[in-house]
């Protein structure tokens, strides 16, 4: 009996764990996913920008006469702007030699003015005459970013490097206290980002004399001190394991990597095993309990026949009376079980397929909105396609004339254009996934603007005049952006079909704080909501609207989302006419984080 125990928990207990370990592995998989979708997009929004700002005439010209004190002046001024308005960490213009002679913060002490970074790597490609990329800890400023790097061409020379350093601090912050360990690596194994603070330039491979030799020469971490993260790995089957020492205890990880050839970096996400295994001992201990309370019930039986033969002997007439009577009373329950059990499967299974309809309805209603903007919206596609097409005929012609100035005015403005067409795509995107979102803060300002991005065709279909006063400082509040922007599509849209047709076409969005709550208010001159509807109006599937205008849903999935963000959604009617639809949202002023410098 002991030997089949110990089999039992031995060969159980690795059953039980490869199932555990392979469900948290792929729960590991997307968020590893999730952090280099992350990280990618976040540095691709600046790979294009040196390049474009070197082709700069004041840029040009600078690196061209670069002791002109005026140029240098100017092209400070430009930087520190354009830098402020790409929210990037610092641009700065570096001569052939690798002295810095222009510098977005070259007014703020730790200036990069003056400063020569000819051993950078980036530089050393720019210069060359490639487009480079590098991420270091800056020898100026102390602080970890990703470099992006053009060569300054005037004429056919290379006269100058322009230098982009992006701020990675904000991603690197979500990863602190969440389930997953996430942390970044270089070539050399040394950690570079990570959710951890104390793992920062730790090495998970061995530092050796050759590695440290390459890291030195490039100054890619400063004067950082590099030592080596005491860690051991083995292996569970597939499953790749690190147990490092934290805090004197030594601790294992399921581990899960992803390289970025383009950024040359390794993601790792960690995930507690502690927890894998304790779920394994669980489910084996409960299946032993199973199999143990089976067993006494099974003893439990058997005595009880043995007990019941013995009194056969003695009572069989009245045994079979009896025996006779159960069976027909048994027939009888379970038949009556039976049909009980087909009721109740029958019933479930229709809440399943209504709940699973409702689901399918909900997402159908936002859909449906998005079918009936895109009629609208293919007139704003094709606006700017007309017009970029004939920016770039207009561009051709110019660069045949060698009007090169006029083309590249052309080109930008097809830029333009382009962006303006990918913003609307971007917000059509957002709006129609399933959001899935965690709450944060989120600027009042920025969600009703990604909001009028989404619904300026029904507005401009209903001739509405919106009036948005969000007050001096707009405020932030405590939500979900996409849920958020959803549920303003829904409310404003609403207001757009009331006002329509009348004479008094405004619509007024208004914020307030009170009380640490945000008060948001959306109120249109139309007849209001009559007080026969105004207990059912957020009812699922309840709409005054005509056959084909809706499904009742807008209203009724819009007060739910406001109860999850746990605040409220009221509607009522004004003491002048319309109606007024009120927010009322937890205020999260004061924990919006700054944009690093």
């Amino acid at each position: 009996m002991p030997l089949v125990v110990f089999a039992f928990f031995y060969y159980g207990g690795a059953v039980a764990t490869r199932a555990y370990m392979g469900e948290a592995s792929s729960q590991a998989g997307t968020a590893l996913r999730l952090a280099v979708s992350a990280l990618s997009g976040h540095l691709n929004r600046y790979e294009a920008l040196p390049a474009l700002i070197a082709d700069h005439d004041n840029i040009k010209e600078l690196v061209s006469r670069p002791q002109n004190q005026a140029l240098r002046d100017a092209a400070n001024l430009y930087l520190k702007e354009i830098n402020g308005l790409l929210k990037s960490s610092d641009i700065y213009v570096i001569k052939q030699d690798g002295e810095t002679i222009a510098a977005s913060n070259f007014d703020l002490p730790g200036s990069f003015v003056g400063e020569n970074f000819s051993y950078r790597p980036y530089f050393q490609d720019a210069v060359a005459g490639r487009q480079s990329r590098f991420y270091a800890l800056g020898t100026t400023s102390l602080k970890r970013g990703y470099y992006f790097a053009s060569p300054i061409y005037a004429g056919e020379e290379i006269r100058g490097v322009i230098v982009f350093k992006v701020d990675i601090d904000m991603i690197e912050a979500s990863w602190s206290g969440g389930e997953y360990r996430i942390f970044v690596s270089d070539p050399e194994g040394i950690i570079f980002m990570s959710g951890k603070p104390d793992w920062l330039y730790n090495g998970i491979l061995p530092l050796t004399s050759d590695r440290i030799a390459r890291t030195g020469a490039s100054r890619r971490y400063a004067n950082a001190r590099l030592t080596a993260l005491p860690i051991t790995r083995s292996h569970f089957e597939e499953h790749e394991l690190m147990s490092p020492v934290e805090e004197g205890v030594q601790k294992e990880y399921l581990v899960l990597s992803h390289y970025m050839p383009a950024e040359d970096w390794t993601v790792n996400v960690l995930m507690d095993t502690g927890s894998i295994r304790t779920q394994a001992r669980t489910a084996l201990g409960a299946v032993f309990l199973i199999l143990c309370i089976a067993g006494l019930a099974i003893a439990i039986l058997r005595q009880r026949r043995m007990r019941l033969n013995e009194r056969m002997h003695l009572q069989a007439e009245a045994r079979n009376e009896l025996e006779r009577r159960v069976e027909e009373r048994t027939a009888d329950l379970a038949r009556v079980n039976s049909r009980i059990e087909e009721e109740i499967a029958e019933r479930r299974l229709t809440e399943q397929q209504l709940r699973q309809t409702q689901a399918d309805l909900i997402q159908a209603g936002k859909l449906a909105g998005l079918g009936q903007m895109s009629a609208a919206l293919s007139h704003e596609f094709n606006q700017p396609l007309a017009a970029a097409k004939t920016y770039t005929d207009s561009a051709a012609v110019l660069l045949e004339r060698g009007r090169t100035a006029e083309a590249q005015d052309n080109i930008q403005r097809i830029g333009g254009l382009i962006d303006r067409m990918a913003s609307i795509s971007k917000h059509l995107r957002n709006f129609a996934r399933k959001p899935n979102e965690k709450l944060g803060p989120v600027p009042l300002d920025e969600a009703i603007r990604d909001t009028l991005e989404i619904i300026a065709w029904r507005l401009k279909a209903a001739d509405a005049d919106l009036r948005v006063d969000l007050g001096i400082r707009p405020p932030v509040v405590r939500a979900g952006s996409v849920r958020l922007q959803q549920v303003l599509v829904n409310v404003i849209s609403n207001a757009a079909d009331a006002v329509e047709g009348i004479e008094d076409r405004r619509i007024e969005v208004t914020a307030c704080e009170e009380k640490g709550k945000v008060v948001l208010t959306v109120r249109d001159h139309g007849p209001g909501v009559p007080a026969a509807i105004a207990e059912r109006i957020f009812d699922p599937f309840f709409t005054t609207k005509g056959v084909g205008k809706g499904l009742g849903l807008g209203l009724s999935i819009s007060y739910n989302i406001i109860k999850d963000f746990g605040g409220s959604l009221a509607a009522s009617n004004h003491p002048e006419g319309g109606a007024v639809f009120r927010i009322d949202l937890q205020s999260a002023t004061g924990i919006m984080p700054e944009a690093a410098e």
